[in-house]
């Protein structure tokens, strides 16, 4: 469940710009001065309501098909293409102590070396979780 793609419905906006809704997440709204900023304010708005609904235990809905949004006359509908774990790697840089246990010969060898230990294990779980650096 990393990269998630929402419809939204872009509403041109009589003053200027643009108000964005979707659909299936009634509570997910944004808006912006232009097509650009709305789209990237989207984004971020799609993922807060997505991370809340999460850290709430609600249940995360699925995508309404495009086919199926109609819009009227100065609406335009998009995708907005979300990636769940870039949000809560931009969001959430929290910091969770781990104990863990390596042989006495490699400690000694990674101390002489300079090496962080904590960069190499975060690197190594980036890598598992196929996270981009």
């Amino acid at each position: 469940m990393n990269k998630l793609f929402y419809p939204a419905v872009f509403h041109v906006a009589e003053e200027g710009g643009f108000w964005v809704t979707f659909p299936d997440l009634p509570e997910c709204m944004t808006q912006g001065d232009n097509m650009q900023e709305a789209y990237e304010y989207a984004v971020d708005a799609l993922g807060l309501a997505l991370t809340s609904r999460e850290h709430e235990k609600q249940p995360i809905p699925a995508p309404t098909e495009i086919s199926q949004i109609t819009v009227n006359t100065n609406e335009y509908c998009a995708i907005i293409e979300f990636d769940m774990l870039a949000y809560k790697k931009r969001t959430n840089s929290k910091a969770v102590k781990k104990t863990l246990s390596i042989p006495e010969w490699l400690n000694e060898e990674a101390i002489a070396l300079g090496i962080n230990f904590s960069q190499v294990l975060q690197d190594a779980l980036m890598q598992k979780v196929g996270a981009k650096l």
